[in-house]
């Protein structure tokens, strides 16, 4: 084992360089190009064995990444924000092939307006595609989900691509310790390429095509697709038991940080959720009994697992990094189905929306979020409550005067 300070870029490359990938189709876009910069370095100075392709656009790159894997190569790529969403049409593609590719995704907000900070929004419209999805929270988080995304996707029983997200300039170019496990721990935790499905070879001629089908064989391929991933939960427990037993460290599909004996709980993805642990163990100190859970597999939905954890607190607040127009959080309303569902709510349950386009969530609007919970009623008609300080409508309002606009009505947590 290696300790290297590296950023949330670099763990991810390496990540795939200790995998042993064999074959990187590639376009820039921010801030994920360090990631594809990186590799392109190593396979140029024989540091990795295959081939790096700069191709002509996020949809045709997806869609080299899928036929390589497809034909039994060990693949890799990445993107952000407006690659990700300009590749939708080939993720849909290369799900339905049942293929075992990891793509990273540094989530970037989508315009307009144009923005180079992080939300959720462009990984989140990817969720009904097929893939897995893994967010991480820190530079190490990201390096154990590329090794645990290979041993997901390349799972016999799945043969699914996975994604895994990091949140853009907050963790893809801030530098934290990182341990690099020995290449032989990896290749323990792996199975060689190809050993479950030798993909297409010359001398073992196949024919594997897409056909227009009628409905109902639609139906099928679509639900078995469905299923796959629901299985995709067992498999992932049973990799994160090796993982644990190879590496020392338990990437499990929940990180459940100070939950037991609280009454209160709140729910974060991504980088975001380590300023949530520091209100946490703030308020613990104040004698408030609030825990926070932190899902790390989105894709499969742990709803059995969220609801063991979530159900018979007295209050639950999620904070989305993202925003569904018209509708509010988009994981909020995941969970509150599963826990609907089992007919276990919390007395309350409240929705925010914060961090959009990497706006700070500040530890002002984290007081603000537990207090709303202590109020012991649930958000205005199930409704998300945008967080949001005076300061930042200060600024927005000088904007807005400084472009000569009518000023409308202003949203604060204050």
């Amino acid at each position: 084992m290696v300790r290297k300070l590296l950023t949330g870029n670099a763990a991810a490359a390496w990540g795939a360089r200790l995998a042993r990938v064999r074959y990187v189709p590639a376009f820039p876009i921010t801030p994920q190009t360090e990631i594809v910069e990186s590799l392109s370095e190593w396979f140029a100075r024989g540091d990795l064995e295959g081939r790096f392709v700069t191709l002509d656009g996020e949809n045709s790159m997806v869609l080299a990444a899928g036929a390589a894997s497809a034909a039994g190569v060990r693949t890799f790529t990445a993107t952000s924000s407006q690659g990700l969403v300009h590749a939708m049409e080939a993720l849909y593609t290369v799900a339905g092939w049942r293929v075992p590719l990891v793509l990273v995704n540094v989530s970037r907000g989508l315009s307009a307006p144009i923005t180079l900070g992080p939300d959720h929004n462009d990984v989140l419209a990817a969720r009904d595609t097929g893939f897995v999805q893994i967010h991480a929270e820190t530079c190490q988080d990201i390096l154990d989900s590329v090794l645990l995304a290979y041993r997901i996707a390349e799972d016999a029983r799945l043969r699914i691509p996975v994604i895994v997200n990091l949140d853009g300039f907050y963790l893809s170019f801030t530098r934290e310790p990182v341990e690099l496990p020995d290449p032989r721990q990896v290749d323990r935790f792996l199975e060689p390429v190809g050993a479950s499905r030798p993909g297409f070879r010359a001398s073992r001629p196949v024919a594997q095509g897409v056909a227009v089908l009628d409905a109902a064989a639609y139906s099928y391929f679509r639900y078995q697709l469905h299923l796959a991933l629901e299985a995709a939960l067992d498999v992932h427990s049973e990799a994160v038991e090796d993982f644990q037993r190879i590496f020392g460290r338990r990437p499990a599909a929940l990180d459940a940080f100070k939950v037991d004996a609280a009454d209160a709980i709140l729910v974060m993805v991504g980088s975001f959720a380590t300023r949530g642990k520091e209100a946490v163990i703030r308020w613990r100190r104040q004698g408030h009994r609030v825990g926070l859970v932190r899902p790390r597999l989105l894709r499969p939905f742990p709803a059995r697992d969220l609801v063991a954890l979530l159900s018979g607190r007295r209050a639950v607040a999620v904070i989305d990094q993202n925003v569904s127009p018209g509708l509010g959080g988009i994981l909020f309303h995941e969970i509150a189905g599963a826990l609907a569902a089992c007919g276990c709510r919390p007395q309350v349950l409240r929705s925010f929306i914060g961090g959009l386009g990497g706006k700070e969530i500040t530890a002002a609007e984290l007081d603000h979020v537990r207090a709303a919970l202590d109020e012991r009623e649930p958000g205005p008609d199930g409704r998300a409550e945008l967080l949001f300080t005076g300061d930042d409508w200060s600024r927005v309002r000088s904007m807005l005067e400084t472009a000569g606009k009518q000023i409308g009505g202003a949203v604060s947590c204050e």
